[in-house]
């Protein structure tokens, strides 16, 4: 599955691999694209099989675990992260700046009634709600979504780069 979600000034990407990701983001820092405009979000489901940490170090966020590379990679090359525990999904990891805009979320809950702080964050980037909600259901179903915000002729070339 690969499907792209526009906005005006946000595109998102719906993946399956993680190895995906890592050859957009690759192409998207070819281009010159600003990767403080990019984010990652997937569900963290190998929790349940194995021993999985997530600390700092050395000023760096880092992951232990089977996917370690990746993501200690996309906390590396994209600025922010985040890991979340969301009540009736389970944890969520954030690369990029989306990782505060999730937290701004939970602290305006009653401002986004009806969208869960994933959903808020994306709604937020001017992505339609029915889209988000595309967005959210592709998460639960473990595919990644890669997330470009900025201006719209900037978006225009990392939609581009995604498609």
């Amino acid at each position: 599955m690969q499907s792209a979600v526009a906005a005006q000034n946000a595109t998102v990407a719906v993946l399956d691999s993680h190895r995906q990701v890592e050859e957009r983001v690759q192409r998207l820092r070819q281009s010159g694209f600003d990767l403080g405009k990019v984010s990652v979000v997937a569900m963290d489901r190998r929790a349940g099989e194995q021993v999985i940490a997530h600390y700092g170090e050395g000023g760096q966020a880092r992951y232990w675990g089977e996917l370690g590379p990746f993501w200690t990679g996309m906390w590396t090359s994209l600025s922010g992260w985040a890991c979340l525990v969301v009540p009736d999904a389970g944890p969520i990891l954030v690369a990029g700046p989306l990782g505060g805009w999730i937290v701004a979320a939970l602290e305006n809950q009653a401002v986004f009634g009806g969208l869960s702080a994933l959903g808020a964050a994306l709604y937020g980037l001017g992505i339609p709600k029915d889209a988000v909600l595309r967005c959210e259901a592709a998460v639960q179903m473990d595919k990644l979504l890669l997330i470009a915000h900025g201006a719209v002729d900037e978006v225009g070339k990392a939609r581009a780069i995604l498609a």
